[in-house]
């Protein structure tokens, strides 16, 4: 299949950036797989990893590895110091107003259970904020694109609660239904948590007009922003968000650390989520009192050397410049879009419009199970994930029971989404 454009430099001229150059950073991008050249499309899965960021953590496990907040020898305070700066980092690149305001999580996963665990039909750990009181009667609502990350955890808490579990629904082109916002989110909604960017449709959902409609019935909002940290500019207090969510192995950072920010006023008035060592106060047989956030909610030992690493992400990421990443994301998102819609028996799912997506397509093949042609793309060297992406009703929705997903980071050019279009092309001919 011929590319759509005879120009290897079209996100270049896009945006101004050399993606070539920047490749170099990433050594895995060398590998052969299968007798062909790599063709890494599945990093809103997984990102790969720069040098800079490998050497950061190589160099702390060459001369600072110890624990952090626990003893006054050398080693443990240059620890905790990385540790602790990689936590400033982090509240810097995401809007925090303070440090203090970032907990570390081991991804975002459990950054979204750490704020369900603070919602209780009853006091928790001495804890009693009403604004955590939820009960029979009371509402939490989500939508139907939702990772299971931001869907189980609430269907856990209702279960626990008595609380009834809404959610808004799908347009046909993979939009949420704002149509009857006011219905869906009213007095008993107590909290809304929603995507900031699908990881299955790649739809950038509206901020402000959830939060509006939750300041009206004083409802709490959380963000899963596990695609969009990594991908655009994010500010936290801007957005003017409750609680947001991401995770460090999606944005050039290693696996093992993600994060959650929430307002400090929030965090205090939140229960402990594990017990164990760091996150206490004072303890006796019978009873304990707990440390101030951050400290109540990293019990045990912490991912230090991952931190280390997020936060030479963060580092690495800042270089480029977030409105880079994004106008290199949207420019070969439009790229990948015209080079699939125009094979014959592709569906794209999704908004049609780019500039109403994150760096992801995807798709499903007419008469070719999503799993043949994740192997024969295999077979080309392009990875991509094939399966329910962690979103099964999203799947039901469409009407499919999985899907094909491209994705796309710094690293990405437009060869590869040429060598992708191929490759689908060549699986059409299995049908």
């Amino acid at each position: 299949m011929a590319p759509l454009f005879h120009c290897e430099d079209f996100v270049a001229r896009a945006t101004g950036f050399d993606v070539e150059r920047l490749r170099a950073d990433f050594p895995i991008l060398r590998r052969r797989v299968n007798g062909r050249r790599l063709v890494y499309l599945d990093s809103a899965n997984t990102s790969q990893t720069p040098l800079p960021v490998l050497e950061a953590m190589r160099r702390h496990h060459e001369r600072h590895t110890s624990n952090v907040g626990r003893s006054v020898h050398t080693l443990a305070l240059e620890a905790t110091a990385a540790y602790e700066g990689a936590r400033a980092k982090v509240a810097a690149f995401v809007g925090a107003a303070a440090p203090g305001e970032v907990v570390f999580t081991k991804n975002s996963t459990e950054a979204i259970n750490l704020v369900a665990h603070a919602f209780a039909s009853r006091p928790v750990a001495g804890y009693d904020d009403p604004r955590f009181r939820l009960g029979p009667g009371d509402e939490i609502l989500v939508t139907e694109m939702e990772h299971h990350s931001n869907l189980i955890p609430w269907q856990l808490l209702s279960d626990r609660t008595g609380a009834e579990l809404r959610w808004l629904p799908l347009t046909a082109d993979g939009l949420l239904d704002l149509s009857d916002l006011d219905r869906h989110l009213n007095e008993r909604t107590r909290l809304v948590s929603f995507v900031h960017v699908s990881n299955i449709l790649g739809t950038v959902n509206p901020v402000e007009p959830i939060l509006r409609r939750a300041r009206e019935v004083g409802a709490l909002v959380m963000l899963d922003a596990s695609q969009s940290v990594p991908h655009m500019p994010v500010d936290a207090a801007a957005l003017g968000v409750d609680f947001l969510a991401f995770t460090g192995h999606k944005m050039c950072g290693p696996t093992g650390i993600g994060a959650l920010w929430a307002r400090r006023e929030l965090l205090e008035a939140m229960p402990p989520f594990l017990g164990g060592g760091s996150m206490i106060d004072a303890v006796e047989m019978t009873g304990a009192t707990y440390a101030p956030p951050p400290a109540r909610f990293e019990a045990g030992t912490p991912p230090i050397v991952q931190a280390v690493g997020l936060g030479a992400a963060v580092d690495y990421l800042s270089a480029l410049g977030m409105d880079t990443v994004r106008a290199h994301g949207q420019a070969l998102t439009a790229y990948a879009l015209e080079a699939l819609s125009a094979i014959p028996g592709v569906r794209v799912f999704g908004p049609a419009d780019a500039a109403l997506r994150g760096g992801l397509v995807s798709f499903a093949l007419d008469g070719v199970k999503p799993d043949d042609v994740g192997e024969v793309l295999d077979g080309e060297g392009v990875q991509v994930r094939v399966g329910r992406h962690c979103c099964a009703p999203a799947c039901t929705r469409y009407g499919v029971p999985s899907m094909a997903r491209a994705s796309f980071h710094i690293y990405t050019t437009t060869a590869e989404v040429d060598a992708l279009a191929a490759a689908v092309d060549k699986a059409r001919g299995t049908a």
